[in-house]
């Protein structure tokens, strides 16, 4: 938070957040916290519920001046979700804007400090002290500016393998490691603007905020993905640095035209070669990136035009991170653990780790010191003893230029355990799905059997038989999560629904809806 007083004193006038300069929010932060102290000084920990807005992220930064440890709520939960959230940490006072006021609410009216069933305290955005402020009513010597790196800045629920969340705490220590070695990899300007896509609640927006905050650059936030307000960012030069994932890079990329980009970091998917031949003609620098909320955003990191030859890696470890590959087979590939000043010293009420950190990713560092990733473990499929890695088939389908996205899960067989089924979504005007196109002796066939003719040919001429999936689904769409993340439990549930019942050969492909 010294880093806000910092950039306050040095360069009040310098634009923050949307068109809020450093001197604006430095006041708001402190009018907010000045509201909130006596409501909150009683608790250690407070909960925040709000989609991305100028007013959430000052309201964040005054829970942090206050020192609170600040549990980041998804707004995807259902009420009931939420509460079993607050419970679990031991939290009973919850901030929320107006907008979401209504997932707390159990038929009750709200305004300002209520205190609802299952919840101690709940406590409203207030908007118009927000922009009433003013530096001259405030008392800045009764805030503490400075923080421990052992402190508690905020506190994010990840998944778990057994569906029971897992807390992870983001200490000021962590987050001060990342920002000066995401500086030295990415480089900082003056004139330096991120666009923030993705949810403050998560850690990918978060970083974001806390890397502009370190840097004193700016930073545009969206509430929620506005495909076109993304490409006007881009064309008018306002913005030169965003996150993303290669899906919605693939849907923009064709519509942009004149940009200042500095950086695009993608990740959490493969990026196919013809989009970075796409970015590559437009000078679009795509920075490949690899991290987790454990190790607070990205800790491998590399730009893809400059080392294509490296497009398969996601990089190399940040300054101060540690790539270790434990229980190698005989080609390298094995466990990838963690560690350096980014990682978490454990998860909340479990037991702190000691050494490494286990990512649960497979995958293996090449003789230069790029990092590969296989597959996170638990999707890994094992088919008649054989170890089957999704990202392997769904890597080589993305060569193919009318696939748009697709995932490989696993459903039980009789005979081999597990077997891949794949589900895909393809673009189904591409000149290479003709509808007059003749497969054999099968005569015409309808385009969805086409696409599945084609892709199954395909497949087979590249992959061993058992990587083959054995049931094919066609979708529009593939679903994903508030942050883009593909729900491959949902898929592997529908799989099992559907397939798990059908009897035949080990390359059946079964029918989609």
């Amino acid at each position: 938070m010294e880093w806000l007083q910092k950039h306050f004193l040095e360069q009040p006038n310098k634009r923050f957040l949307d068109d809020q300069t450093f001197g604006d929010v430095y006041k708001q932060v402190q009018t907010v916290a000045d509201s909130l102290s006596s409501a909150v000084s009683a608790v250690s920990r407070v909960a925040l519920l709000s989609d991305n807005s100028v007013t959430m992220a000052v309201y964040l930064l005054a829970l942090m001046l206050l020192h609170k440890e600040v549990l980041l709520l998804n707004v995807h939960l259902t009420p009931a979700e939420i509460r079993n959230q607050l419970d679990e940490l031991d939290v009973h006072t919850v901030v929320v804007s107006g907008e979401r006021l209504e997932q707390l609410r159990n038929g009750e009216r709200c305004n300002g400090v209520e205190h609802l069933s299952g919840i101690g305290q709940v406590i409203v955005f207030d908007e118009a002290s927000i922009h009433s402020a003013d530096s001259a009513n405030l008392d800045v010597d009764r805030f503490d500016w400075h923080f421990n790196d052992s402190d508690i800045a905020a506190i994010m629920n990840t998944s778990a393998t057994t569906g029971k969340f897992k807390s992870v705490p983001l200490r000021w220590g962590q987050i001060r490691a990342h920002v000066e070695a995401s500086a030295q990899t990415l480089g900082v300007t003056p004139d330096d603007t991120w666009l923030m896509v993705l949810p403050l609640f998560h850690v990918s927006g978060l970083s974001i905020l806390m890397r502009s905050l370190y840097n004193g650059t700016a930073v545009r936030m969206m509430e929620k993905l506005d495909r076109q307000e993304l490409v006007r960012l881009v064309n008018d030069q306002e913005i030169n640095m965003v996150s993303l994932v290669p899906t919605i890079l693939k849907d923009v990329v064709g519509d942009i035209a004149t940009h200042r980009m500095r950086v695009i970091l993608l990740g959490g998917e493969f990026i196919p070669m013809p989009l970075v031949e796409a970015c590559r003609e437009k000078s679009l620098p795509i920075y490949k990136t690899y991290g987790m909320t454990e190790t607070f955003s990205q800790s491998v990191t590399f730009s893809i035009l400059d080392y294509p030859d490296k497009i398969e890696s996601v990089g190399k470890p940040l300054p101060g991170m540690t790539v270790n590959i434990v229980n190698p087979d005989v080609d390298g590939v094995g466990e990838i653990h963690l560690t350096g000043p980014m990682l978490m010293d454990g998860y909340l009420n479990k037991e702190p780790i000691r050494g490494d950190f286990n990512t649960d990713d497979i995958g293996y560092v090449d003789e230069d010191g790029y990092v590969y990733i296989l597959n996170r473990r638990k999707d890994i499929i094992i088919s008649g003893g054989e170890n089957i890695y999704p990202k392997e088939i769904e890597d080589l389908l993305y060569t193919l230029p009318y696939v748009k996205e697709c995932a490989v899960v696993p459903v039980a067989d009789e005979k081999w355990g597990q077997v891949p089924a794949l589900f895909v979504a393809v673009d189904k005007t591409h000149s290479e799905l003709s509808q007059d196109k003749n497969v054999g002796n099968t005569g015409k066939l309808t385009q969805e059997a086409l696409v599945k003719q084609e892709l199954s040919c395909f497949l087979s001429n590249h992959l061993a038989r058992y990587k083959i999936p054995k049931y094919i689904t066609i979708l529009d769409s593939l679903p994903r999560n508030g942050t883009g993340k593909i729900l491959r439990k949902d898929l592997q549930i529908y799989a099992e629904s559907r397939y798990i019942h059908v009897v035949g050969g080990s390359n059946d492909v079964g029918s989609s809806d």
